[in-house]
């Protein structure tokens, strides 16, 4: 496709874990955790992935999908708040095609049963780039392995 062009969107998933709230958020901030649950396809090959969690550090991941696709995934953490909300920018490529920007809020906050995370992406789909669902339907599969991670279960769902 040779023209250029911008689609937005707003994804907003709200979640409640029967997990201590600084659990949750850990899950987010350091590297050995996150990577236990931060994927949406089990049987995709991983390539690169570091996390320097602080305001102003950086996050990318870089995974082969089974028919040799890289994705990658590069942010930037703008302002985080433990146990209370990260705010961060990101893009996603496909090989070397830039097929998104997005900029993504997690709130944390404490439940007499564990803890409600609200996840709010505002993204920007890039020249031509049809998601058709798959972004919201990735980011809730990555969540599911997060409540399995966080509550306990060592099982992966894919």
């Amino acid at each position: 496709m040779n023209g250029r062009s911008t689609e937005h969107a707003t994804l907003t998933i709200e979640r409640h874990f029967k997990a201590p709230l600084p659990r949750v958020f850990g899950a987010w901030a350091v590297a050995e955790n996150k990577r236990q649950w931060f994927s949406c396809h089990g049987d995709w090959t991983p390539l690169e992935y570091q996390l320097d969690f602080r305001p102003g550090g950086s996050e990318s991941n870089r995974i082969a999908s089974t028919d040799g696709v890289v994705h990658a995934y590069q942010a930037r953490y703008i302002d985080i708040i433990p146990n209370q909300r990260i705010i961060y920018a990101f893009d996603m490529m496909l090989d070397d095609k830039r097929i998104s920007v997005s900029l993504a809020t997690v709130a944390f906050a404490p439940e007499p049963s564990g803890t409600q995370m609200l996840f709010t992406e505002q993204v920007v789909f890039l020249d031509g780039y049809g998601d058709n669902g798959s972004r919201l339907m990735g980011t809730e599969i990555g969540f599911d392995n997060l409540r399995l991670y966080v509550e306990g279960n060592e099982a992966r769902p894919n």
